[in-house]
């Protein structure tokens, strides 16, 4: 795959405009760590994390990139306190005891100009498992206050059971009231390390 050098933090890799290499940190007000689950097998729930923080270490080939994420977990929101308070308990996250949710890759493997699988580590409720991640690059642009920015989507399903959170009521039809399967969607922009110091 040929790259060629467009900027100081942009290059060219084929024919797509990438990051260059280096550190590039998650913008936090432009990236979302949502989940999708089941309620009552009939409908779905959504949510997101309300902080966080990481970063993606961007190298010379895509296989040789890396990345850490940090979720504060007690930031649940579904837009029901009650359910929140709730995902937050012993049952679900157990906050007080795990305050954090973290992911960190173990490999990164390019399956298309701008497709990845990213496989790491997700640990919540101090167990850690393994999921794979797949990714859309979205693209980088040079914003009119002259930062640059790139783009990332990610999507993953797992089951919330591995880690430990099997609370469930049953339903008079067979059903459950909360599905097992939890669909992760991940949204970022990020920066370069060093315009985000400055």
């Amino acid at each position: 795959m040929s790259e060629t050098a467009i900027s100081g933090e942009v290059r060219e890799i084929g024919q797509v405009a990438a990051p260059a290499p280096g550190t590039w940190t998650l913008d936090t007000s432009h990236t979302r760590a949502a989940f999708v689950a089941r309620h009552m097998m009939v409908t779905k729930v959504r949510g997101h994390f309300d902080r966080l923080s990481g970063q993606v270490q961007i190298g010379e080939t895509p296989e040789d990139s890396r990345v850490e994420v940090t979720l504060d977990a007690a930031s649940i929101f579904s837009g029901n306190q009650q359910r929140d308070d709730h995902l937050r308990s012993p049952d679900f996250l157990d906050v007080e005891k795990y305050p954090t949710i973290t992911f960190r890759s173990t490999s990164v493997k390019q399956t298309g100009p701008t497709r990845l699988d990213v496989t790491g580590d997700l640990t919540i409720r101090d167990q850690t498992r393994p999921v794979e991640l797949k990714v859309e690059f979205e693209g980088v642009e040079r914003a009119p206050w002259g930062t640059t920015v790139a783009g990332f989507s990610a999507t993953a399903e797992i089951n919330r059971e591995d880690w430990g959170m099997t609370w469930n009521a049953a339903l008079e039809t067979g059903g459950v009231v909360v599905g097992k399967k939890v669909t992760l969607e991940i949204e970022t922009e990020l920066n370069p390390a060093q315009a985000e110091a400055a």
